[in-house]
């Protein structure tokens, strides 16, 4: 493939693009991810448009005419174009960009653009009316758990992004915010340094997404306000029925019409607290969301390094009563060694030509030469306030640490200007970049899913899990690339599983990974906090106490707010009555993943089928 590809789109020009301080950075990702592309752009379609189940052609065009009459013609496409997977900032939102089973089948069959709450809930009506099932997403960027791919294909993909992206409000008195679904990290970070604000942002490793989207997704970042959910305030929500809703002090009407002044301020207000059931649900689609925004502070980052894969368990305990007692400034990533090769770019085969993956003591030579050297585990932590709390601070984090024999610390100083500490600085100063798009590179064609179960900050859990995760990585021959967030009671241990997605063989290896994880984890009592959309159901039925009494309570709620199921339908695993029981859901051992990869299809062939819960 060429090695110069078209610039990326510039966030002054497009919602979804990138900042101009990154650009040459966004020029050189994309031309290093499509020099290790070995398959065309897009490939010939085998089918027209996928149509919504039980829905015929001409009722369907008749529904499109519909929908094109009730938000304009211009704002509703057909999704009957070749499929092209794109990359991090020019991904698609027809299907999902890094397809583990057939890209034709997880597909939507039309997009539709709407510009307000007001055009959200027409076609939340609209839908009704049709009995089509509607897949909102706000940018997409959730690659790693399937962009914008719908559970149900031939779903019609509701795109909030591109014409609800305006930042509605900087309270510069209450250091928050509000936005629409279309803002990125990115744009939010510009908008605040445009106006020369004294705030931080808290991003993810990539700032392309959704502040929103990632937030409702309970997605994480780096700062002391790491947990984005819980630093949300404030939410406007359609209902699957078309209603608007606003939650918190937002359903307090201001005065004279105006939005409630406390609306982010305080997320609680009166009554039951409603927002948690709008996360990582198909319970409504939110339209605007208000934030808390941190205060700039001093800052230090900085890089630890332990030399044996046995320091595991001990590191993990040195990090709980540091994180506990609110000494670790941020939430602080731990990661394998391996992780400092596949950031920096390279294809595999530049560490090594042989088959499977990566031996230990191949991953060691070339470490050795690396600035963490011939190490096993890499920690990356950063220290809030002013230079005297920071100095007292590393002081107690160095003195835990000397425990663990051979241990090095590193200052952003003491390593060179392209190691990766100095981007993990940015972002645990709420700086959005674009560095995490690096390790893509290691498989040509690359693509990747994540395996992310929670465990308790203690080393004899995260050692059952990380054994499973080499022992299961070993049997499929996978590199394993683990990263641990860990805050001082739980951790986030995420497994990025990266493949080729031209290659079935790859495919196919990664999803019985994937499932053995899943099952294997969770007989251990470990269970994921988000998930990759096709194994919604096998994580959905590993939370299965008392006779999964929380998935009865989701459907209760699902069919009392979603009689018609047109919302989403088997996000998360939770299924409307309309599609429950009736084979949608993918199990543990089915084996309709695995004949998706070939070309099958993940959509039910026989009606009826018998539901298992794990």
């Amino acid at each position: 493939m060429s090695e110069n590809q078209s610039p990326p789109p510039s966030l002054d020009a497009r919602y979804s693009g990138i900042s101009p301080r990154l650009a040459k950075i966004a020029q050189k990702a994309k031309d290093k991810l499509y020099s290790n592309k070995t398959v065309p752009e897009s490939v010939p379609r085998r089918h027209d448009v996928r149509l919504p189940p039980d829905t015929t052609r001409e009722a369907f065009d008749d529904a499109i005419k519909a929908l094109r009459d009730n938000i304009g013609e211009e704002n509703v496409v057909l999704n009957d174009k070749p499929l092209v997977d794109g990359w991090y900032l020019e991904h698609p939102n027809t299907h999902d960009a890094f397809h583990l089973v057939d890209q034709e089948d997880l597909i939507s069959s039309a997009t539709a653009y709407p510009s307000s709450a007001a055009e959200v809930q027409a076609v939340v009506r609209w839908a009704n009316e049709y009995g089509i099932p509607i897949y909102p997403i706000s940018m997409g960027r959730n690659v790693g758990y399937g962009g914008t791919a719908p559970r149900v294909p031939g779903s019609v993909v509701v795109d909030l992004g591109k014409r609800m992206n305006k930042i509605l409000n900087i309270d510069a008195d209450n250091a928050s915010c509000m936005v629409e679904p279309g803002v990125s990290y990115f744009a939010l970070y510009d908008e605040i340094q445009r106006r020369d604000l004294p705030f931080w942002i808290d991003c993810p490793d990539l700032g392309g997404g959704s502040v929103i989207g990632n937030a409702i997704d309970r997605g994480v970042g780096y700062t002391p306000m790491g947990d984005h959910f819980g630093a949300h305030c404030g939410m406007e929500i359609v209902l699957p029925n078309g209603e608007l809703l606003r939650t918190g002090m937002g359903a307090l009407p201001g005065k004279d019409g105006a939005d409630n002044p406390t609306w982010q301020s305080f997320a609680a207000a009166y009554g039951p607290y409603s927002d948690g059931i709008f996360s990582q649900s198909n319970f409504g689609i939110v339209c605007q969301m208000g934030f808390h925004l941190m205060h700039k502070t001093g800052h230090q980052s900085y890089m630890l390094t332990f030399p044996r894969d046995e320091d595991f368990p001990d590191i993990v305990e040195i990090i709980r009563p540091l994180a506990q007692k609110g000494i670790l400034g941020n939430i602080p990533q731990l990661r394998h060694v391996v992780q400092e090769l596949n950031v920096i770019g390279h294809p595999k085969s530049h560490w090594y030509s042989g088959s499977g993956p990566v031996p230990r003591d191949i991953i060691r030579k070339h470490a050795s030469k690396l600035p963490c050297g011939d190490c096993s585990w890499v920690f990356y932590g950063c220290q809030y306030g002013d230079a005297a709390a920071i100095e007292s601070q590393l002081k107690i984090i160095k003195t835990a640490f000397s425990a663990i024999k051979g241990y090095r610390f590193f200052l952003p100083s003491d390593v060179p200007a392209d190691h990766y500490l100095h981007d993990r600085a940015l972002v645990c100063s709420g700086v959005p970049v674009l560095r995490e798009l690096d390790w893509l590179n290691w498989k040509p064609n690359a693509a990747h899913l994540f395996f992310s179960p929670i465990t308790p900050t203690r080393g004899k859990d995260a050692k059952v899990v990380h054994d499973i995760n080499v022992r299961l990585h070993s049997k499929y021959g996978i590199d394993l690339f683990p990263t641990l967030c860990i805050a001082g009671r739980e951790m986030h241990y995420i497994t990025n599983i990266i493949y080729d997605r031209s290659s079935e063989n790859e495919k196919r290896r990664c999803n019985a990974l994937m499932e053995e994880l899943i099952s294997e984890a969770a007989n251990e009592g470990y269970g994921e906090y988000r998930t990759h959309l096709l194994y919604a159901d096998q994580v959905a039925g590993t939370y299965n106490w008392n006779n999964n009494a929380l998935m009865r309570f989701n459907e209760t709620i699902k069919d009392a707010l979603d009689p018609n199921g047109i919302l989403a339908p088997g996000r998360n695993g939770i299924w409307p009555k309309k599609y429950r029981d009736k084979g949608w859901e993918l199990l543990k051992g089915d084996g309709r993943i695995s004949r998706a990869i070939g070309g099958g299809t993940i959509a039910p062939t026989t009606v009826g089928m018998t539901k298992a819960r794990l």
